[in-house]
């Protein structure tokens, strides 16, 4: 929660930390008019130190991704049914949760939103949001690059009234935009009837989700009112939601423009001056090298999604082997001081197949989706600058997704799903667990058919007695699965080798289906080296491969076993995962030091 007091900064001090990347975006003049609007805006919460907080996490954060109503009960509201899932089930488990829009919207699940500053009446309240707040980390979605054409400031538009006359970009029907990077197949303009008569609005999404002009500064004031408003109801994350297409500029791709970077740039330096504690997340589902400009020079994003992950390790575990993830990971450079990768294998969201680019050839590309399309999968497309079409999405539950590899079904599923997941939060960054993953979801080809979005095939909402039902059968997949992970995760919480920020080096052995990784501490005392079989077939490893120091003692975190013979075989069984350290933690109340980066890069 934000905290209020007279203004701790001067407007000289302010103006001198922001003018110079308002300068990249907007006019001098307009900069004048700006300024005084943001400083009034944010002087009650301005601190007067506000030194980078390279606190901000560790080893002990994991995060939960989840709708408000993914799980139901007739009993109380979504949110308030979610909080005590949560408190029954995570309580010990994940320290974070980013609730997906919860706010009143018209399409897309809530990424089409009306009302930014409301709760969507049907889930709940702030007062429940900010309840889960008390327990958990929260992130919220600021969903800056559109808004539904329901809201005010869209009908506002249409009736030629301010604010909303100015906050939308209206070209002719026949403007060239072919250049226009496109995640969609949908018309680019949609005709609006207007009381100026027929326009036609920037629809980068969809025909109900319309594009915003940041040209005009009002509508980035708007949006700074509205992440300050998210960090005074608790928000200690903040996801800037298709942040990529934030700027338009005909005759450009209108994607990753350098008027975007300096908005977010923004963003971060006055959440810098209110609360250095919040974390601001970008999510730009594109190739790896674009998505890591958004590091900036350590002053954008403090994380930024892992988009590269899900595809390629579903691709490794469909091919059993390693070698794009290895070829993918040693390209990964360490995240910046203060920056952090934001790991993921699933999320509301379908896997994205924009990040295999370059990686994967055309002939393994199509292997995979017809592979998917086979386990249900139902795949979206988009529009390329020649008007061709290509896969953009695959939408599948990532727990049928692994139910066999490229040769078709098999009896691995469960343990391959696990050693996905393993992998995931073994590597440098934050892990984020889908709800769906945490509970084996599979498919749900009925909402999919009745909503008619290939989304909502991964989108399910579970009724709670029979959600509970099967959490208390041991047999069920989802009692097996999150009862797994949730050991797992404990596991992991307290290594300190596991830090966002540690070391982390490829290792390159002989066998194409082993994926191995070290792990080193930022205080160099602790290693694990992170070994995982990606095929449905046994396999040998030589400890000798690893090289590990010999005046040590070493052991697999995950089943307890020790190693003592350190020039042995291992055998590796089918989708077996390996965390072997030197100097196991399993203390969950010895909080970590938070100040280790600090102390060690003295920062």
């Amino acid at each position: 929660m934000l905290t209020t007091s007279k203004a701790a900064i001067s407007f000289e001090q302010f103006t001198s930390k922001i003018r110079h990347l308002l300068s990249r975006v907007y006019s001098e003049e307009q900069i004048n008019t700006l300024l005084p609007k943001l400083y009034d805006l944010t002087k009650e919460h301005l601190k007067a130190y506000s030194k980078e907080d390279l606190g901000k996490w560790n080893q002990n954060n994991v995060l939960l991704i989840t709708y408000g109503d993914s799980i139901r009960s007739d009993d109380t509201s979504p949110l308030q049914t979610l909080h005590q899932f949560l408190n029954t089930h995570l309580k010990d488990t994940v320290t974070g949760v980013h609730i997906l829009p919860f706010f009143p919207y018209s399409s897309d699940d809530g990424f089409s939103v009306i009302d930014f500053l409301a709760v969507n009446q049907t889930l709940g309240n702030w007062a429940d949001v900010e309840a889960i707040g008390s327990s958990f980390n929260l992130m919220f979605d600021l969903v800056a690059n559109h808004v539904s054409s329901q809201s005010d400031w869209f009908q506002q538009f249409k009736q030629d009234q301010l604010p909303g006359r100015d906050y939308f970009i209206s070209l002719p029907d026949d403007t060239p935009t072919a250049d226009v990077v496109r995640p969609r197949s949908s018309p680019l303009l949609t005709p609006v009837e207007t009381a100026q008569g027929l326009q036609h609005v920037w629809t980068t999404f969809s025909a109900d989700q319309v594009d915003l002009n940041y040209g005009n500064p009002d509508v980035f004031l708007e949006f700074v009112n509205i992440m300050m408003a998210y960090a005074g109801h608790g928000a200690r994350y903040i996801r800037l939601d298709a942040v990529g297409f934030l700027w338009k500029s005909l005759g450009t791709c209108c994607i990753h423009l350098p008027e975007t970077h300096a908005i977010i740039q923004t963003f971060r330096a006055i959440l810098q001056m209110v609360d250095p504690g919040i974390a601001l997340i970008t999510e730009t589902n594109v190739p790896n090298r674009e998505n890591l400009s958004y590091f900036g020079d350590r002053n954008e994003a403090h994380m930024i999604y892992n988009f590269s992950l899900p595809p390629l390790l579903l691709n490794a575990l469909m091919q059993g082997r390693a070698d794009h993830l290895k070829t993918w990971m040693m390209s990964m450079p360490p995240a910046p001081i203060g920056c952090a990768y934001f790991n993921f294998t699933a999320s509301h969201d379908g896997i994205g197949m924009r990040p295999t680019e370059g990686l994967l050839a055309a002939e393994e590309f199509e292997t995979l989706i017809d592979t998917m399309r086979s386990f249900g999968a139902q795949i979206n497309m988009r529009r390329k600058a020649d008007g061709s079409e290509s896969p953009y999405e695959i939408n599948i539950s990532l727990f049928d997704a692994l139910q066999g590899t490229a040769q078709g079904p098999d009896q691995w599923q469960i343990e391959r799903f696990i050693c996905s997941q393993t992998v995931m939060m073994s590597l440098e960054g934050i892990p984020a667990f889908y709800i769906h993953s945490l509970l084996a979801t599979p498919n749900d080809v009925e909402k999919m058919q009745l909503t008619g979005h290939n989304r909502s095939i991964n989108r399910h909402s579970w009724d709670k007695n029979r959600l509970d039902a099967l959490l208390t059968d041991p047999n069920s997949n989802q009692s097996i699965v999150l009862a797994e992970l949730s050991r797992l995760i404990k596991i992991r919480r307290q290594q300190k080798a596991f830090h966002p920020n540690a070391t982390q080096y490829t290792l390159h052995l002989d066998n194409p289906a082993i994926f191995a990784f070290w792990r080193q501490s930022i205080a160099r005392d602790q290693s694990i080296f992170s070994i995982h079989n990606l095929s449905n077939q046994p396999h040998t490893l030589r400890l000798s491969q690893l090289n590990l120091v010999n005046t040590d003692s070493w052991m697999d975190l995950i089943s307890g076993e020790q190693f003592d013979d350190l020039h042995a075989a291992y055998n590796l069984q089918p989708y077996q995962s390996v965390w072997l350290t030197n100097r196991p933690y399993y203390d969950l109340s010895n909080t970590p030091n938070q100040t280790d980066l600090e102390f060690l890069y003295q920062v």
